[in-house]
């Protein structure tokens, strides 16, 4: 699995509701200032499915990025599988000033991993960008 990680200053509710709010994931679910995402939905519950539309602000790209959910411990994991079978698992784990965020993946075979890490990684400096301005 490949692992990205970072440690968000705000507490664990604040963390937990951008995290999984379609109305702060399409805020903060991009790498990249040219991309985006205009549509979201999440069913957080186990067997509860969601898909984020990701695509180029320019147009001329777009994906669904979806899967169902395995696990979902408020406030601290959620699990899922992606629509094509691979596994991530994500943690939340709180301190008195800060949440840590880890999240691991089944790397996918199109692209290298240290790519798929990058990207990865860049959506959660993303997130964490996001909520601490918040």
């Amino acid at each position: 699995m490949i692992t990205v990680k970072s440690n968000i200053n705000a507490p664990i509710e604040t963390v937990w509701e951008c995290w999984t709010n379609p109305k702060h994931i399409t805020q903060w679910n991009n790498a990249s200032d040219d991309w985006h995402t205009p549509y979201a939905e999440n069913d957080l519950q186990v067997g509860g499915k969601f898909k984020y539309t990701m695509a180029s602000k320019d147009g001329t790209m777009s994906f669904d990025f979806e899967g169902e959910y395995t696990l979902v411990e408020q406030y601290e994991a959620i699990e899922y599988v992606m629509a094509d079978g691979r596994r991530v698992v994500i943690s939340f784990a709180a301190t008195p000033s800060e949440v840590a965020v880890i999240e691991s993946f089944d790397p996918e075979t199109e692209n290298s991993e240290e790519l798929q890490q990058q990207g990865w990684q860049a959506i959660l400096n993303n997130f964490k960008k996001y909520v601490e301005s918040l």
